[in-house]
């Protein structure tokens, strides 16, 4: 009986608070049994006594209005938890107390809309650890949660949330798409979100941390699925930068999903709308990977460039644009960039020193016999250089002294074009210049 009551009054309150409230003082038309059944149930509410507490809480709540003290409906959140808990093997009665918890919780957020922040998060917290056995109600109740608090979410909510949503896709009750969207939000709200201290940074942080890592397990979002999301997006409003942003963020994270035109055009509206050494940098990569060396030498320059970058970073970004560049056969190119990391960081005098006798030992050189070759002099000259420069790259850089050695004009072949050992030389070779010392081998 005492079950029925309870259910009863607590539904009962919930449909005619509303119409009743207005013609009530602040503790209803029976003020003095609502402030004495107050009084009753506090006293043992502050003892803990929760089962005393209990029936004085019903009777307090049959009699005030939801207006009389926001710690009646909070009181009562918590009285309903215990009682809940001790009704756990009574699986009807339990669902019927749970819907009653969140009826309370509902008026809280009504009534009391200086606390209904606190009431939803809260709210959503309860849910979580009731009703996970209804996967479809949670998830609508987290996500009416998330939308009326936003960035005031409890940041582990979010976690919640994409959890049950990615249980309901294995299911099949939601699409990809439905996951995405809750994935970008929870994102977007925790950026959002201002941290008191140093303690709820590191908290945010690290939900940040884990938000994503269960969206990439999770497996949701393949590549085709978030082409076929954000590209009609892209394509209706290219010039969207936070659009952009979420493209090469979900794309990013996405294994083997950066090398396509989405991906692409959205870092390129980056670094249009906001450039940056960072989104640049991005772009030489992209379409270094496609080979396309004028477009990855241009954003290269870009990104060395930038502002925000300094003399460290662009000696390691030339250097990766020297590789690129001689890779790709472009061998003047490739010598320019490494001669900048030469003037920008010292510190990497001796493996820039090597790429540059590299790259002269594989330039294709026209015109005669000594022409051709006298491209090995200038690079036995560099791998000189590196190893006087770090003597851990003397055995690397020995071995490639002698292989290019070996190509060396004889001493009587050199002296049929006029050139003796120590001779001063020029050579020019593949829109490269470099003046060297003529030597022959025997």
């Amino acid at each position: 009986m005492k079950r029925i009551v309870l259910l009863i009054s607590v539904a009962a309150m919930a449909l005619f608070a509303s119409s009743t409230i207005s013609a009530q003082g602040k503790f209803g038309p029976d003020s003095a049994e609502c402030i004495k059944y107050l009084s009753y149930y506090t006293e043992y509410y502050k003892q803990k006594n929760y089962d005393s507490a209990l029936p004085n809480w019903r009777k307090a709540y049959s009699l005030c209005p939801p207006t009389a003290r926001y710690s009646m409906l909070s009181d009562g959140t918590t009285l309903l938890r215990n009682l809940i808990t001790k009704n756990a093997k009574d699986p009807v009665y339990r669902a019927k107390l749970v819907d009653s918890l969140m009826t309370i919780y509902d008026q809280r957020v009504e009534y009391w809309p200086k606390y209904a922040v606190s009431s939803l998060n809260n709210k959503a917290l309860d849910m979580y650890n009731y009703i996970k056995n209804d996967p479809e109600r949670l998830y609508a109740g987290l996500n009416s949660v998330v939308e009326q608090t936003k960035e005031k979410t409890r940041a582990n909510i979010f976690l919640f949330q994409l959890n049950t949503a990615i249980d309901l896709f294995r299911e099949g009750t939601i699409d990809a798409e439905q996951v995405i969207n809750i994935y970008e939000n929870a994102v977007k709200y925790l950026a959002m979100m201002t941290p008191k201290n140093d303690t709820e940074k590191r908290s945010i942080e690290k939900t940040v941390e884990d938000v994503e890592s269960l969206f990439i397990t999770s497996q949701v979002a393949s590549c085709d699925n978030l082409i076929a999301l954000f590209g009609p997006r892209y394509e209706a409003d290219p010039q969207n930068l936070d659009l952009a942003k979420n493209i090469v963020r979900m794309m990013g994270i996405t294994e083997g999903c950066t090398d396509n035109d989405l991906f692409l055009n959205a870092v390129t509206t980056m670094n249009t709308l906001e450039p940056s050494h960072t989104s640049a940098y991005y772009l030489f990569k992209l379409y270094a990977g496609r080979g396309d060396v004028d477009n990855a030498v241009k954003y290269m320059e870009e990104a060395v460039a930038a502002a925000e970058s300094d003399a460290i970073i662009d000696a390691s970004y030339y250097y990766e644009l020297a590789t690129f560049c001689f890779k790709s056969s472009k061998y003047a190119q490739a010598e320019s960039a490494a001669k900048k990391v030469l003037e920008l960081d010292p510190s990497m005098a001796g493996k820039t020193y090597m790429l540059l006798g590299t790259i002269w030992g594989s330039v294709p050189c026209g015109g005669n016999d000594i022409e051709q070759r006298a491209k090995y002099w200038v690079a036995v000259d560099y791998m000189n250089k590196a190893k006087a420069a770090d003597e851990t790259l003397a055995e690397d850089a020995g071995n490639l002294i002698r292989q290019y050695a070996a190509y060396y004009p004889q001493t009587a072949e050199a002296f049929m074009y006029d050139f003796t050992n120590g001779q001063s030389y020029t050579v020019s070779c593949g829109g490269m210049r470099a003046t060297t010392t003529v030597r022959t081998q025997n």
